[in-house]
């Protein structure tokens, strides 16, 4: 039995996390037009001309936020293909990716955005997203929790100097979680080429002066830095 063929529209999506005020937080548009006209959404839009998809997904990222994706390290999350997932097309493939970095700016609104702006994730995650990007964010922050497991990428968090209880918020805010302080300290001091002891002190006016550190050369984490390990 033949099967007519589909025509199949292809689109960007994007995650970009980064931590505000000590929250794990995602970028979000407010659609200004249907569909999910007023809903939240994360930003992205239709393949146009000759662009591969890594440009449409960073044509869309500075025409909706105004963020420049050429500073950012975009990774492929997933793609997604489920029938009617776009109101308007009947065969929308999308393909996620994810960005996760410090020190991102306040982002402007344009195109088809309405406003623009940081939400928390755990906030994100209470509220109806537009299509289904309620699941794509859920497995970009699953992959950015995992890339904290195997990589150094947390130190870019922190200052150029920083204690072990700063590197610590920022596992804390990305996993969500309460780390117990002695074990994780363990762990990253364990790890090769992680973090290295400048020599220097910050003082505490609650307790003794807390050991400086510096970021290491390695990219990879040996041995990872394992959420289980951590009873989470």
């Amino acid at each position: 039995m033949s099967r007519a063929r589909q025509t199949v529209t292809l689109t960007a999506d994007l995650v970009i996390l980064t931590i505000r005020d000590g929250a794990l937080c995602v970028l979000l548009v407010e659609r200004k037009n249907e569909p999910f006209q007023g809903r939240m959404a994360l930003p992205g839009g239709f393949l146009r001309g000759d662009e591969s998809l890594e440009q449409t997904a960073a044509r869309e990222l500075a025409e909706e936020t105004g963020l420049d994706a050429a500073a950012l390290q975009l990774q492929q999350v997933g793609v997604y293909s489920a029938p009617n997932r776009d109101p308007r097309r009947p065969r929308a493939v999308t393909c996620a990716y994810l960005a996760i970095a410090p020190n991102l700016p306040v982002p402007v609104a344009g195109s088809d955005a309405r406003t623009a702006h940081w939400l928390p994730v755990a906030e994100a995650a209470d509220t109806a997203l537009a299509f289904d990007h309620d699941r794509i964010l859920a497995d970009a922050v699953e992959l950015a929790r995992t890339l904290l497991q195997f990589s150094t990428i947390a130190t870019a968090f922190c200052g150029p100097e920083f204690t072990i209880a700063d590197l610590r918020e920022v596992y804390e805010a990305v996993w969500g979680v309460v780390l117990d302080k002695p074990n994780f300290h363990r762990k990253v001091t364990d790890a090769e080429g992680f973090v290295v002891a400048t020599g220097g002190k910050r003082s505490s006016p609650t307790g003794r002066p807390a050991a400086l550190y510096r970021a290491g050369d390695a990219a990879e984490l040996v041995p990872p830095m394992m959420r289980s390990r951590f009873g989470t």
